[in-house]
């Protein structure tokens, strides 16, 4: 399945909008995200892309906003806490 969407993230007192396209698995792969569902990802906050997953990490989320979307996304698809 493929999803999009954009998760507000609250930093320093505004919200952040943190745009995602994910390619999701119904089964766990060695390709996903820690041997997870996601396959690919893409996350893009002020339309600059700041994290970028296909198979293996491309760009590894650095900032806050990114890396809490990120962790929301794998709860939701894989039950896992990052």
């Amino acid at each position: 399945m493929h999803r999009t969407g954009v998760i507000i993230i609250p930093v320093d007192g505004k919200n952040v909008g943190c745009h995602f396209s994910a390619k999701i698995y119904d089964e766990p792969s060695e390709y996903g995200i820690e041997g997870g569902r996601i396959s690919k990802l893409a996350i893009k906050v002020d339309g600059v892309w700041t994290c970028n997953y296909d198979r293996g990490w491309d760009i590894k989320p650095k900032d806050y906003a990114t890396k809490a979307a990120l962790a929301i996304l794998l709860y939701e698809y894989d039950g896992k806490e990052a």
